[in-house]
């Protein structure tokens, strides 16, 4: 019996070691060292551009000035904050982001998952092809034109101004009126991306077992049924994690094609958070009230991401952690 204590202790120890977290690294090194490798390009570039540049954040809490120095600038607290809080922007530009990213998440969101499924729909190989090309064309255009575009058509001699004198239009600028802005903007963002957003919804689709399309046709489902029974809960935990990620990007709204289209006769509707970032920071050359918008902005972001994951993992337990 004494003998074998030590033999026991021994293994006990063993078998702690291989269940430490520097033991398992090792060996799975060992067995994937070349994907490591290959992750190391990355793992730099995130450190280099992404991480990195975190460090900036701490001139939102100081009257930072480029002659002094992030150090040599003087400390203020919270006072870029507490002004950006109290200014009249701040409900500004706070409604126009939560108004623009609540269209572009009812209205834009959904038109993907709608077109891959139309898509998966059609028998016609050609013609799918034919859709597919011409739905993803307007992503690969560069933004600039796009907004160009979107301009030359909704000028007063713009095709779709045109079009509409004949209904009765007034036949001006559409984007000079503040009111349909949003509208013009949620569009336009829907047929730039509906067709590149829906690649990963088509890849979902194809993943499902064509056996149970059989079983519900031998069963006398019709099509509406199919979809509504098989196809839809089997792209479900596809559209919970892109509806997530979505959140965590609630407020950004992209401040380049903002401020491409937007003037100051619709800063009123058109105005977010990050085109109000852009003018203050690079126009107006205040990074540390800039740079305190943009932290608020992060962290609102950053609570939707938590947010949305815990309800989704709550209710279907879907989740991305």
């Amino acid at each position: 019996m004494a003998k074998t204590m030590p033999l026991l202790q021994s293994q006990t120890a063993a078998q702690a070691k291989k269940n430490t977290f520097m033991y398992r690294f090792k060996r799975d090194f060992l067995l994937n060292k070349y994907l490591y490798i290959m992750m190391i390009p990355v793992i730099v570039y995130y450190a280099i551009f992404h991480y990195g540049p975190m460090f900036g954040a701490i001139i939102a809490f100081k009257d930072y000035a480029p002659m002094k120095g992030i150090w040599g600038s003087d400390w203020v607290g919270l006072k870029n904050f507490s002004d950006f809080f109290s200014t009249y922007y701040f409900w500004r530009i706070l409604k126009n982001t939560v108004i623009i990213s609540l269209y572009t998440l009812c209205f834009e969101f959904p038109m993907p998952i709608i077109l891959a499924l139309l898509i998966n729909e059609v028998k016609n190989q050609v013609f799918k092809r034919f859709v597919q090309t011409v739905t993803y064309m307007p992503y690969f255009i560069s933004l600039v034109v796009i907004c160009g575009m979107i301009k030359d058509f909704t000028n007063s001699d713009g095709i779709i101004n045109t079009f509409l004198t004949y209904f009765g239009g007034d036949g001006k600028a559409l984007l000079q009126k503040p009111e349909l802005f949003r509208s013009i903007y949620v569009i336009s963002e829907i047929w730039q991306k509906i067709g590149w957003e829906s690649i990963i919804y088509i890849a979902a689709l194809m993943s499902i077992d064509q056996e149970q399309y059989e079983a519900a046709r031998i069963d006398g489902a019709s099509r509406w049924k199919q979809i509504l029974y098989i196809t839809l809960p089997g792209i479900l935990p596809t559209i919970m994690i892109m509806f997530i990620l979505r959140m965590g990007n609630m407020l950004n709204v992209g401040f380049e094609k903002i401020i491409l289209l937007y003037n100051p006769v619709t800063y009123d509707t058109a105005d977010v958070i990050s085109s109000f970032v852009y003018r203050k920071g690079l126009l107006e050359l205040s990074w540390s009230y800039s740079t305190a918008v943009g932290i608020f902005n992060s962290v609102i972001n950053l609570l939707l991401l938590i947010t949305a994951n815990r309800i989704s993992r709550k209710m279907n337990e879907n989740s991305l952690w």
